[in-house]
């Protein structure tokens, strides 16, 4: 479990999945990410959380928010897919409910990741991964230190040939992860 001052990020339970799978089905939410096509996909996104949790000991955490204990959405970490430039490396990634943008709750959530990655992982490097039109996505990257690598997009090999999702851009930041955040 991870504490910030307004968040809980703790592996999901029984209780989140209404509001998880209300997010993960949810078109505006999920515009920018490969949307869920039914209950069989969303039930085999959490099987991975649980795979991620039990092989490498992390996974994308479940947000609670401290306040009311509503689930915001999910942030944490995975290895890079392979076929990609960032195949088996550190992972950062968060999705939240579209009414829990703009409160700051995905950088905090972020930061508190980075600062456990910094304690408890031996990776020199972290990376995230988004669509060139997701601006928020890279926005809070770039809050977080991380760094444009250009040299790095690439067309994401589980994503349809023709779909406006093929195309991904690639920020890295190394050890520390932590410090001298913007």
């Amino acid at each position: 479990m991870i504490e910030t001052e307004r968040l809980v990020l703790r592996h999901w339970q029984a209780p989140d999945l209404p509001e998880l799978r209300r997010q993960s089905f949810d078109a505006e939410g999920m515009r920018y990410l490969l949307p869920l096509a039914d209950e069989a996909a969303f039930q085999d996104m959490l099987a991975r959380l649980d795979l991620w949790r039990d092989t490498l000991g992390f996974s994308f955490w479940a947000i609670e928010r401290r306040t009311d204990r509503a689930i915001l959405g999910l942030c944490g970490f995975k290895r890079g897919a392979e076929g990609t430039p960032i195949a088996s490396r550190l992972e950062i990634g968060w999705r939240l409910g579209v009414a829990h943008w703009g409160h700051g709750y995905a950088v905090e959530a972020a930061t508190a990741c980075l600062g456990w990655a910094d304690a408890m992982l031996p990776d020199d490097s972290v990376f995230a991964i988004t669509v060139p039109a997701n601006r928020a996505s890279w926005g809070l990257m770039e809050r977080l230190g991380m760094h444009r690598l250009p040299d790095q997009d690439f067309d994401h090999p589980l994503v349809a040939d023709d779909s406006s999702l093929k195309r991904h851009i690639t920020y890295r930041r190394d050890r520390p992860f932590v410090n001298h955040l913007r």
